[in-house]
């Protein structure tokens, strides 16, 4: 028995034109991200995108559940990232390069110097970094991204280049750490590997390689998000393309031919 999760598609200014074809045929469209709508809504723990970006997105952060709660959502978030295609110079900014203060990212969010103030890192395919609530982050352009989120609508934008988008700097400096951020989580995968790449707090996510390794899934519980990274996935006997996206309780129907990849998720 498997959901298929409805596909929205979105379009962004900072959105791409080349879309894969393997996700459709968007025509001269600015798609930049495609997500997959839970039939329970905000009650979904756990939301998946792809996003495409052809400019720097918004430096942002997002609060973590105690704060989130504290202003009236019903979790925070925290997300990760695997690197599905990059260009040349791609970047990903995690955290700060130095330590400084809320006042300092003040000033530097209305000036504009908070751009230099974000580890910009080289990115490349398959790289995997996890973004711990209060991380100030930016994705770079030149990407094809899925991310593996906590399902709320809770941004806070620090600063967006000048568009004309609402900033919260009151809310979103009070939940920031303000300087550099490692997680131990952050790695490069191996596209071919069986391997669980988050194991909580807040979900759990595999990426699963043919041939599946049987313990891996035997780990799953639950509510399960099945997300093809490639071709040849199957859950139930039934074809699951790229771009698309399933729910399934029974882990033993997911079948990946040789050569493929998918993304397993499932709330902690």
């Amino acid at each position: 028995m498997l959901t298929r999760l409805e596909t929205i598609v979105v379009e962004k200014p900072w959105g791409r034109t080349d879309i894969p074809p393997a996700f459709g045929d968007f025509g001269d469209r600015r798609i930049g991200e495609i997500w997959f709508s839970n039939p329970a809504g905000d009650d979904a723990p756990i939301m998946v995108k792809f996003l495409f970006t052809s400019e720097r997105l918004s430096i942002q952060v997002h609060p973590d559940d105690a704060a989130a709660r504290a202003a009236g959502y019903p979790r925070g978030k925290e997300e990760c990232w695997l690197i599905l295609s990059a260009d040349p110079g791609a970047e990903l900014g995690v955290g700060l390069n130095v330590e400084t203060t809320r006042e300092a990212l003040h000033d530097a969010a209305l000036d504009g110097s908070i751009v230099d103030m974000i580890d910009w890192r080289p990115s490349k395919i398959d790289d995997f970094v996890y973004n711990r609530a209060g991380t100030i982050h930016a994705i770079g352009p030149g990407l094809t991204v899925v991310e593996v989120q906590q399902n709320v609508d809770c941004t806070y934008r620090l600063y967006d280049y000048g568009r004309p988008r609402e900033l919260h700097l009151e809310e979103g400096l009070k939940v920031s750490h303000p300087g550099p951020v490692h997680d131990p989580r952050d790695t490069e995968v191996d596209p071919h590997a069986n391997r669980m790449l988050v194991s909580g707090p807040h979900f759990h996510l595999a990426q699963l390689a043919a041939p599946i390794d049987l313990a891996l899934l035997e780990q799953s519980t639950g509510e399960l998000t099945f997300v093809p990274l490639s071709a040849g996935c199957r859950v139930a006997g039934e074809s699951v393309a790229l771009g698309e996206a399933v729910l399934l309780t029974d882990p033993s129907t997911i079948d990946i031919g040789e050569g493929g990849r998918a993304l397993l998720a499932w709330p902690a």
